[in-house]
Order: structure tokens, then sequence, then C-alpha cells
């Protein structure tokens, strides 16, 4: 398994970056133009080996303005974007062939015809994809990708941190870039150009990492995802909990400021529009910048990951199976609980914590076991019935036990693990049928003394109040 790991330039003088710059914003027109021909059907089937040899063939290389490896690896980077966009479009297909014909065989033939990008040649599956990949187009003017043949670093005895040279826009001219790092990044890199700083991302084998070196637990833990914490186990114990301070003061933090360069913006409009350009340009220039803006995100984004990672461990130090829902998918409800609650419910890093639980599980040896969540959190483990929510109260209407719903949750997902009727594909309308016909026939069941929330209290703390 590999794992991405980045270095930051330190000290970059301002013309090495311009340098770097300008090579990533040709690369970028590089980028644009494989989107643009080869972004949908026409791209079908094609390597980026193919592409290559017709642009060196046909002249269309000699106006990049970079040197041959540069604009290749780009290319090659290109079209893996463009295949994985094509693969995203590939899995609804599949769902619609599986409900087209029960054949097994027919059925066969449309999942090879698909895989093998021959769908263009049968009439039902090109219109499925044309319908459901749509074009894209490149917006990425910042980025170099560098093999790992056509750079070097080194280490200055003085200080001992690595600097890394890369090839500029000349033959036999390279650009040396202090890193804060002692160690040397390996295999190819991906250089990212943000606010002045440059960005060297590489991989690196997960084995080596000295977490991968601690065992996973031995047991079997449910786990539900959460605001104020990143994860609730079906122990009751909350893991991450700084994160929902994290995401509200950065929510309402960026409302302010974005407010106020609102209207800094305005006044830089109304001054261009009077024919003042000196003054919007100055406005432009000192007062909306994105330097600071970006720093303050990056630091942000990594204090959320750096949250969310440890959370994890401490749920895999205890877990040799992690049952939990599929945080990949996309929730469209819509839900009513303000202007600022949803604001802050936006920036909620759940596909921070879906990476977290795959790669600490993977790398640790724990098995992740993805379930169908519908109703979790609504359900009291205790007698199985549909409770009464209250905020983060759940009511037992049977026993009376009150339960915090995260907690509930994570015991429902590890109950889920296993049950033949709830797959992770069935409708959460079937879900509810499901939950209440169990519930229908066990009508003077008790409640399971096992199954007791912590301590045995019927009253629980509530989590931050969102509307604070």
């Amino acid at each position: 398994m590999k794992v991405t790991r980045i270095a930051y330039s330190q000290g970059l003088n301002a013309g090495k970056f311009e340098l770097l710059a300008e090579q990533a914003r040709r690369l970028g027109r590089v980028r644009g133009e494989v989107w643009q021909r080869y972004g949908s059907v026409n791209g079908a089937g094609l390597s980026d080996r193919q592409i290559r040899d017709t642009w060196m063939a046909d002249g269309t290389a000699e106006l990049f303005g970079v040197l041959a490896n540069a604009w290749k690896e780009t290319v090659r980077d290109a079209v893996a974007d463009i295949a994985a966009n094509r693969a995203s479009a590939k899995a609804v297909v599949r769902k619609a062939i599986h409900q087209r014909t029960l054949d097994q065989a027919e059925r066969k033939r449309m999942y090879t015809a698909l895989k093998r990008d021959a769908w263009t040649e049968d009439p039902f599956l090109s219109r499925q994809m044309r319908k459901q990949w749509k074009r894209g187009r490149n917006r990425t003017h910042n980025q170099i990708v560098v093999r790992s043949d056509q750079y070097r670093t080194f280490t200055l005895a003085e200080k001992g941190d690595v600097w890394l040279a890369v090839p500029g826009l000349q033959r036999r001219q390279l650009v040396r870039i202090p890193l804060n790092t002692t160690v040397a990044p390996s295999g190819t890199l991906r250089l990212i150009l943000r606010a002045g700083r440059v960005e060297v991302h590489y991989q690196i084998d997960a084995s080596v990492m000295k977490s991968s070196a601690h065992p996973a637990g031995d047991r079997e833990i449910g786990v539900d995802k959460g605001y104020t914490e990143v994860l609730t186990d079906s122990d009751g114990q909350h893991h991450g909990t700084g994160l929902g301070v994290l995401l509200t003061c950065e929510s309402d933090y960026r409302k302010t400021k974005n407010a106020r360069r609102a209207k800094i913006r305005s006044v830089a409009e109304k001054a261009r529009e009077a024919g003042d350009h000196a003054k919007a340009d100055r406005i432009v220039r000192n007062n909306l910048g994105t330097i600071k803006r970006d720093r303050r995100s990056s630091r942000w984004q990594q204090t959320v990951r750096a949250t969310t990672f440890r959370a994890v461990h401490a749920v895999v130090d205890k877990a040799a199976l992690i049952a939990a829902e599929d945080l990949t998918r996309t929730f469209t409800a819509r839900n009513k609980r303000g202007r600022n609650v949803n604001r802050r419910l936006a920036a909620w890093t759940k596909g921070v914590t879906a990476e977290a639980l795959a790669s600490v599980s993977e790398r640790r040896g724990s098995a992740l076991t993805l379930v169908n969540a519908a109703y979790t959190s609504q359900v009291a483990p205790c007698c199985g019935v549909f409770g009464r929510r209250s905020g983060e109260r759940l009511h037992c209407t049977r026993c009376g036990v009150v339960w915090q719903a995260d907690h509930a949750a994570a015991i429902n997902v590890l109950h889920r693990v296993g049950d033949p009727d709830i797959t992770p594909h069935t409708p959460y309308q079937r879900v509810k049928s499901i939950v209440q016909q169990r519930t229908d026939r066990r009508p003077d069941q008790t409640a399971d003394p096992g199954l007791q929330p912590i301590d045995g209290e019927r009253n629980i703390q509530l989590k931050i109040n969102l509307d604070q």
C-alpha cells in the first residue's frame, strides 16, 4: 500500500518560483488540450502513448514550449484523470445494465464491453455512457509532474535539509528548491504551486511508517460519524472531540472575512466603473489577495486531517473489525436547520474520515466493513424499536432508556454486519419496513441489560449546540 507525503519549500526566492509558475501554466495548457480533444467519446480506448505519438507526428508537441519529458508526463497524468472520470460513469451504467436484463449472458457481454471500452459499438451502452459521462474541462494550471529519473536531491552539510533540483523550461536548466525536510522525496513527484510556495507530493510504502508497526486490537467495533467529534464507537467513546470546534470556528471566520472582502470588492468595482482604474487596481493588489487566505486554509486542513487520523488510530487500537457506513456516497437530503448550521455542515470533512478509515485500517491490519446505515440513529439498540429523537437524545419508546444518538447508531451499525436482510445497497424504504416488521414480531421483548447506556445513566450530556 502507498501513502502520500508532502514536503514544502522554504526560503524559495521569487525568481525560481516564477520559473516554475510559468512552466506550470504551459503544462496547464497541455492538460486543457488533452481534456478538450480526448475528454469525451473520442478518448475512449486511447492510451497516453497513442496520444503522445500522434502529437509528435503532427507537430502539436512543438507548440507547447516545454521539455518533452514534462509534457509527456502531463499527458499521462491527464489521461489517468479522464479514465477515473470515465470509471465513475461506468459504475452508474453497471446498475442500468443490471436493471435492463435478467439474462446472465447478456449482462456479461455488456459488462465486458464496458470494461474494455468497447461500449461505443453498443447502442444501449453508448446512450447510457453519453448520459452519465459529461465532458470535463481542465482547471489545473499550477502542477508539474516530474518523473523519478528527471530530478536529483542533495543535502547541504551545514544545515542537513534536503534540496530538490528539477528541470526548468530549457535543457540542462535546473531549478533548485530548498525543502523543509531532511527526508529526500522519491519516485514520481507532483509539484503544486500555491501562495508562493511549492508543495512536493510523493508516495512511500506504508510498511515503512511507524504507525504500521503497531498492531490493531482484537475486538469488533461499530463507529458512527459525527460533527462535534470525528467518530463515536459502539462502546460509547468519542474520538476526535475537537473536530466540531475546528469546523465551526473556521466556518464563522470565513463568513465574516468574505463579507468584508465583498464590501471591498464592491468599492473596487464601482471605482472601475467610474473610470478610476488605478484605485481599482490598488484595491485588488493590496486588499484582495489570496496568499494569506490560502495559507490559513492549508493549515486548517492539515489540523483537521491530523485530528481525524488520530481519532481513527484510537479506534483501530482496539478493533480487529470496524463496521462503518460508506462515507464516500453523496447525500442529497436537504435539512431545515437554518443558514448558519447548513454553512457549518458544508465544511464537514466526511471524505477525510472515509480516507482515514480505509488507509489506517489497511496499514494496521484491521478489517473495514461497510454497512447500510439507514435509520441506525433512530433505532434504540436495547429493544430494536424506533425511538423518539430529541436533539442528541434517543428515547426508547418501549423501555424508556435514553441513549446518546451517535452511541446508539454505532451499536446498530455493528449489528448490521452480516445482516442477511439489510445489505449495503438495500433502499432505505425497505430498511424501515424490515426494522418495523422485526419489531412487530417481538412485541413483548424487554431491554437487554448488556446494551444499557454507559453507567446506566438515563440522562446524557448533549453535544455542542450548533446554533450557538
